[in-house]
């Protein structure tokens, strides 16, 4: 073998396959698309499903989006199209953030690298949760339901100082950290509209204010995924 191709051979040995990297750079990706398809999931279908009552109250249209938690959509009429949707959403959050985090590195901070990628993963977790545990099975269901908009409170606080210890990222490790609280405002904000009674009548706002809040949780994850794609 020559000198050449034995140095080649060793490159890779130390620094592993160059496509392997390129396929680790490529799952980020995985952030991006699954916050994406859900989103258009619950649009979609909100708007296919009648403009009528059940026990939550108005089942579909743009009064369902104001009105109810999107997650009432996994229930009754293509129920099983937006479990299948939440399933994904959350699956391709989990590769996403693997790819988001191999291609950043730990950056000497090991410790944080592992706790930061392991919080962001439970929002993903989460979304899997509340689609194989549909509102009727409920505390499972919110179980869920807090995983995946409640981990990424810790997850971004996290997150945001791991990554202001990474030159490329540093500036967005500071907007993340913002995103914390927010997301706490936000989660907050939920809960003071979610009441039974009121979406029983068709009234309130806990589908608006849940839905501003997922949006907010899962753009975090789109911006992550497309700048790991961009700056790897």
């Amino acid at each position: 073998m020559s000198t050449s191709n034995s140095n080649s051979t060793k490159g890779l040995i130390l620094t592993g396959f160059p496509e392997n990297k390129e396929i680790v750079r490529w799952l980020a990706l995985g952030a991006v698309a699954g916050p994406i398809l859900l989103t258009l999931a619950w649009i979609i279908l909100g708007l296919m499903r009648p403009d009528t009552k059940n026990e939550w109250g108005v089942s579909g249209g743009i009064t369902g989006m104001i009105t109810q938690p999107f997650s009432g959509l996994g229930l009754g009429p293509n129920g099983s199209l937006f479990n299948a949707a939440f399933l994904l959403n959350g699956i391709l959050i989990l590769v996403g953030v693997f790819g988001v985090f191999k291609t950043i590195g730990t950056g000497g901070w090991r410790m944080l690298y592992k706790v930061s990628a392991a919080l962001l993963a439970l929002s993903g977790l989460g979304s899997v949760i509340c689609a194989i545990f549909t509102l009727e099975s409920f505390l499972l269901h919110m179980a869920g339901f807090l995983l995946g908009t409640g981990a990424p409170i810790l997850g971004f606080l996290a997150t945001g100082f791991f990554l202001r210890n990474i030159p490329r990222w540093r500036r967005f490790g500071t907007w993340l950290l913002l995103g914390s609280p927010l997301t706490l405002l936000l989660l907050v904000l939920f809960f003071l509209t979610f009441e039974y009674d009121t979406m029983a009548a068709g009234v309130g706002v806990a589908g608006l204010t849940e839905r501003i809040l997922v949006i907010e949780v899962q753009a975090w994850y789109v911006a992550m995924g497309w700048f790991a794609l961009r700056n790897s």
